[in-house]
């Protein structure tokens, strides 16, 4: 349902309750102005007439023209004799047409019940008349529908008004909220160069910034994510290509060695011996290449030993080629019980910083922190090294892989860091 269509029909339906209570209200107020105009008009009547007759023994030469009287154009009068007879006297009413004349649902509700006065007049030799008054208001409701139907027309053009003026109003606000709403289509398509223009509305100009900063932000992720995965892709070239390398000079040329030694053993001279003791040795040298290069695709002992006996084995492994560098290890009890996915991505992380340190911090001490708690897991990697500016920003492939690594486990990665103060990055994963 459009913005448009609901305003419309919310406006629609506020006006029609507006209509109808203000229909009631006039209703309510018409029948008792007609029922108030009547009893004015009788009491009015009802004066003149025992005035008239208190000054006189016959009916009055003036009685005629009682009932040409505008305020009493509502009222029947007759009088009734102590004989019983009737007088009536000609009523001059006012002529309705039928194109004025209101329907009749409209006279039931306005006109009450049927007003019927007697009243004993006693004349100056001391008879007594009858004073018959019938209340006849339609005059009354008839101008009360005329106001009513002048009212309807009234409150219907300012209603068509306020429909136009609204809509007036709203149709630039409609026309900014379709132009958001097509910008937001194409940045979704990946077209994230799409700019909103400015708005003369301040909340619209307000949405318009913050979706081209969406669009700018949404831009720069992409492209290093595309830089990312072209680095990646490197990597796995080139690893590729140095296992392959490997294999053809570590694998190949020990294989090549160990037939040329079986065939010669199998000759009927050859030194058994020997031979067999060279076999021996270009194995030895096989196992542990072939136990290099599985360490380097994925360490065993994280599926043996667990994730604390990895990282003491890696940093091990860093103490051997770097005995200048002191790197320190707190690790919770409950790391080995961890997930292998989490596992393998937090022991890469620390193994990418162990490596950015030793190649571009120049620290001495390292301290490595893991903690489990019921909020999840922190990691903590922290060295006293030169340091850098960040300027909030992480750059290099290797902080990128860090930061895509944690941002996979549904966590995050910050850097914090300033020249000469040393590095500390921290990843916190919450429970999944």
């Amino acid at each position: 349902m459009s913005l448009r269509y609901q305003i419309n029909i919310r406006i629609f339906f506020l006006s029609l309750s507006v209509l109808l209570l203000g229909g009631s209200i006039a209703i309510w107020q018409a029948r008792t102005a007609v029922n108030k105009e009547v009893n004015s008009s009788i009491q009015l009547a009802v004066k003149l007439i025992s005035f008239g007759f208190s000054h006189s023994s016959a009916t009055p030469d003036w009685l005629p023209q009682l009932n040409a009287l505008e305020e009493i154009r509502h009222l029947t009068v007759r009088i009734q004799q102590p004989s019983g007879q009737i007088i009536s006297f000609p009523h001059d009413t006012h002529a309705i047409g039928h194109d004025h004349t209101p329907p009749q649902w409209f006279i039931n509700l306005v006109q009450g019940e049927p007003l019927n006065t007697q009243h004993t007049l006693t004349l100056s030799d001391g008879k007594h008349l009858t004073l018959l008054i019938q209340a006849n208001p339609l005059d009354e409701i008839t101008e009360v529908w005329q106001e009513n139907i002048a009212f309807f027309i009234s409150f219907c053009s300012l209603t068509l008004l306020s429909f136009f003026a609204v809509n007036l109003v709203f149709n630039r606000t409609l026309n900014s909220i379709t132009t958001i709403v097509n910008a937001l289509k194409v940045i979704e398509s990946g077209q994230y160069q799409q700019k909103l223009p400015p708005f003369a509305i301040k909340e619209y100009a307000d949405i318009a910034n913050a979706i081209n900063q969406l669009a700018d932000k949404l831009s720069s992720i992409k492209r290093e994510n595309r830089a990312l995965t072209q680095h990646t892709l490197e990597i796995q070239e080139d690893e590729r290509q140095r296992l392959a390398q490997e294999l053809h000079d570590e694998l190949g040329q020990s294989l090549t060695a160990i037939k040329v030694m079986a065939v010669t053993a199998a000759r009927p001279k050859a030194d058994s011996k020997q031979s067999t003791d060279a076999i021996i040795s270009t194995c030895n040298h096989l196992m542990t290449v072939v136990r290099s290069m599985m360490h380097q695709l994925h360490p065993l002992i994280l599926t043996e030993l667990g994730l604390t006996a990895t990282l003491e084995d890696l940093i091990n492994h860093w103490a051997i080629r770097q005995p200048d560098l002191t790197i320190s290890l707190e690790c919770s009890h409950e790391a080995d019980r961890l997930d292998a996915k989490i596992a393998i991505q937090l022991f890469r992380v620390v193994q990418e910083c162990l490596t950015n340190t030793v190649r571009h911090a120049k620290a001495s001490h390292v301290n490595i922190k893991l903690a489990i708690d019921r909020d999840g897991l922190q990691l903590t990697v922290a060295d006293n090294g030169q340091g850098c500016l960040t300027n909030g920003k992480q750059t290099g492939f290797g902080l990128l892989g860090m930061q895509e690594r944690i941002n996979s486990l549904g966590g995050e990665l910050i850097l914090q860091s300033s020249p000469q103060q040393g590095m500390t990055i921290f990843a916190s994963i919450p429970h999944s």
